[in-house]
């Protein structure tokens, strides 16, 4: 038998289930390092893989009830595939987007919208059957909205949200019993740091006026 082989893909997976994770959230696991070490890297490949990890993590959330963070993996495969082309033709002309940071005014503007989306979502998931921690995870949802289109646009203050997010969405985690989305997410936390630093090098100041 290969690794290809149904069976040992099958076998794999049932052990995977009896220890308390899943094929999915494996899958998820290995493709959420690769593309946001490669994020840090500021790599276009990284974009692909985001794509990938978004299809196995609306698996994962799915089953365990957390609906808001099941529809935000629709939205990062959409952004996924937004900031592809964005980091590669998005610039001006047509050239590569370089970092830069966020100004007050948008930063104002996304407050705005985290705060707006996090209700909507709380008060729709909150009336779900089997929802888990709604107001939590819708507020962890709307930030990890804006920090992801901020990645798509290369601004640098997206990993400190990044870095707040990953620290709350460890604990949730850990309490609905994904222990190895938890350890992504805590290696999540780490690489955010690293991007911050890494992308700070490259920062492009932005001219006043």
């Amino acid at each position: 038998m290969t690794s290809g082989d149904p069976a040992v893909t099958g076998t794999l997976c049932t052990w995977l289930s009896a220890h308390g994770s899943s094929c999915a959230e494996t899958f998820g696991f290995v493709t959420g390092v690769a593309n946001v070490w490669l994020v840090t890297r500021q790599s276009m490949w990284s974009w692909p893989l985001g794509v990938l990890n978004a299809v196995f993590y609306m698996i994962v959330f799915a089953r365990t009830g957390l609906y808001s963070d099941t529809g935000l993996q629709v939205v990062y495969f959409l952004l996924s595939l937004y900031g592809w082309w964005h980091w590669t033709r998005g610039g001006a002309p047509h050239a590569p987007v370089v970092v830069t940071r966020t100004p007050a005014s948008l930063a104002v503007v996304l407050g705005a919208i985290v705060l707006g989306t996090w209700v909507l979502l709380a008060t729709i998931t909150s009336r779900i059957p089997g929802a888990a921690l709604p107001w939590l995870d819708a507020i962890l949802v709307a930030i990890s909205l804006v920090a992801q289109w901020m990645m798509t646009r290369k601004l640098l203050e997206n990993w400190l949200l990044w870095i707040a997010v990953d620290v709350a969405y460890i604990g949730l985690f850990v309490n609905r019993g994904l222990p190895l989305t938890a350890l992504l997410y805590a290696v999540f936390l780490g690489l955010a740091a690293l991007g911050y630093v890494q992308w700070r090098k490259t920062l492009v100041p932005v001219a006043a006026g």
